[in-house]
């Protein structure tokens, strides 16, 4: 009789951690769907220069980049649950003044909301290192995928409320923000329930681990980290300029709403088997399909522009990062100590969500400013991602050669 791919009974702590993490991930993670195809139509209507469409959503990625450091400092001294309740009322706060300024009609008080939600943005992202902690290391890949799996009813969820909110009140967009406040105090009540404990403090004495640079000199976690990098960084910029290429091209908001719903299931939706893909064939091999996989997505929209090329190439783009990011995750995991870990994590994500944020800003440039149709602006955004595939790429090749440490 074949074993079910149920969590493991004989750890009943990692099982209800990581059932509260797929709850957050899918019902708090819905909102960042839902900021990602609003925001930038959002941005367009409210923006006096048509280029700076896409700030929302780059202000919330810089939010996420400044909020990662703090953060994973709160959690190594406070606990998960502490960080967790932060980026939850963070989130609150964001959506709020989002909305009210969509009433105003005013660009820069929206602006503002978006950098809060960022914070909630970079709390996300501790999740799944979280999974992580109370979880066996054969375990951990696993405890990871399950959690990001998450995302696959986010990625239903979130741009279905969109459609039920989008239009709901007389100014567009602002009934969405309400819904993501409402998620929001709903994952404040969740975090009771997980159970984490809390880092021990370091006796007097202790060996403290390595210092930030001594940790970007190792060559895994360099590795790790611009691969992670370079993974969520060309999915944010091609997901970005996406609703707007889509309705751009024709098409309606709720088609721009069903090619996101797509490419969200495809960033999740694998998480259930990654974690056993990686155990099988190894967490590098696993990492370099995912660039395989963005490099076919950029190769499917410059193919064209109909719907059927707008879904293809965000399904692709969704499949890359799960095995890219994932894959990035797991390695970054396994190669620091404990007493490292809020070091680590809070370097790795600064710098995950600064790549980010670099790519978030580049791409409202690219798609509304760079060759004056929408065609050639989509274009450009997909050309861009080739040169930071070929680094991450290279990085991998370096790291597979190296000779192996005694």
């Amino acid at each position: 009789m074949t074993a079910s791919p149920a969590l493991p009974a004989s750890d009943p702590r990692s099982r209800r951690n990581v059932w509260v993490l797929v709850a957050a991930q899918a019902v708090l993670g819905s909102q960042m769907s839902m900021v990602f195809i609003v925001a930038g139509l959002a941005g367009q209507s409210l923006a006096s220069n048509i280029c700076w469409a896409t700030l929302p959503i780059s202000l919330t990625v810089i939010g996420s980049m400044l909020a990662a450091t703090p953060l994973s400092a709160v959690m190594q001294r406070f606990g998960r649950r502490t960080g967790f309740v932060i980026g939850a009322v963070a989130g609150m706060i964001g959506a709020a003044i989002g909305a009210y300024g969509l009433m105003l009609g005013s660009f820069p008080v929206f602006l503002i909301g978006s950098l809060f939600t960022g914070v909630y943005m970079s709390a996300q992202g501790f999740y799944r290192f979280a999974a992580a902690d109370t979880a066996s290391e054969a375990f951990r890949p696993k405890a990871i995928s399950y959690v990001m799996a998450g995302g696959l009813l986010s990625a239903i969820l979130g741009p279905q409320l969109v459609k039920l909110t989008a239009e709901a009140m007389v100014v567009p967009f602002m009934g969405t923000y309400l819904a993501a406040i409402g998620l929001n105090f709903f994952g404040v009540f969740l975090f009771a329930l997980l159970d984490i404990p809390k880092p021990r403090a370091p006796a007097p004495g202790a060996a403290l681990g390595r210092s930030r640079m001594e940790l970007l000199r190792e060559p895994r976690i360099a590795v790790a980290m611009i691969c992670a990098t370079v993974s969520y960084a060309l999915m944010n910029l091609v997901m970005t300029s996406s609703p707007l290429a889509v309705v751009g091209c024709g098409f309606e908001t709720g088609d721009a709403a069903n090619v996101v719903t797509a490419h969200v299931l495809a960033m999740y939706g694998p998480s259930f088997f990654t974690g056993h893909i990686i155990a099988r064939i190894g967490v590098e091999k696993v990492v370099a399909l995912g660039l395989v996989i963005l490099a076919g997505s950029g190769a499917v929209a410059l193919s064209g522009v109909e719907l059927e090329h707008f879904f293809g190439a965000l399904i692709l783009l969704g499949l890359g990062w799960n095995f890219g990011f994932i894959g990035a995750t797991t390695m970054l995991a396994s190669a620091h100590a404990p007493e490292e870990r809020g070091r680590v994590q809070g370097l790795n994500d600064f710098i995950v969500f600064g790549g980010v944020t670099l790519a978030s800003f580049s791409s409202g440039g690219l798609m509304n400013c760079s060759g004056g149709t929408v065609q050639a602006g989509w274009a450009a955004v997909n050309l861009a991602m080739l040169p930071f595939l070929v680094l991450a790429g290279g990085a991998l090749i370096w790291l597979a050669l190296r000779p192996k440490e005694a």
